[in-house]
């Protein structure tokens, strides 16, 4: 293991162990307005997504709303409802605490919170949770392997079944 001292801004970097010059790299990214358009747009990260429920939410006065988004969910997403008494009780209460904090906005709804969508028709709360994993994977769940028999390619599915598990 080398270490390096704090070299000056553009100065070549110095190993404090032998005393050997190594030239600086160039920055691995060049500035966005030196970018490709297709890798600037890639390169963007994209935080919220539309959907539209298959059955719809269905508020005091009988409107429809089916239309929404969901946002990325955060480390603190899935951590805040595990304090949650509901949830300590019943772990299965764990999707719907989670889906009532990701979800930005549903149809006119002022405000999305548990509430709504402990309401919500048990098909439309399957197709939250589907949702909710397929914008938080990112495949990143997915493996590539080969079966050792025949060296098949195929890919197996690695995180965990319940939302708010990987």
């Amino acid at each position: 293991m080398r270490r390096t001292t704090a070299t000056a801004p553009g100065a070549a970097p110095m190993s404090a162990a032998a005393g050997e010059v190594y030239p600086q790299s160039a920055p691995a990214v060049a500035p966005p307005e030196q970018q490709p358009a297709e890798t600037a747009q890639r390169d963007q990260l994209r935080t919220e997504f539309p959907f539209e429920l298959p059955r719809g939410y269905v508020d005091d006065s009988g409107t429809v709303h089916r239309d929404g988004v969901m946002r990325l969910s955060t480390a603190r997403d899935e951590l805040v409802p595990l304090r949650d008494v509901r949830v300590q009780e019943n772990p299965a209460y764990l999707s719907v605490v989670l889906l009532g904090r990701v979800i930005t906005r549903l149809g006119t709804l002022a405000m999305v919170h548990d509430g709504i969508v402990e309401n919500m028709f048990a098909s439309d709360l399957a197709f939250l949770q589907d949702f909710y994993r397929q914008i938080n994977a990112e495949g990143h769940t997915r493996a590539a392997v080969r079966c050792p028999h025949c060296s098949e390619p195929f890919e197996v599915e690695l995180g965990g079944s319940r939302l708010g598990e990987s």
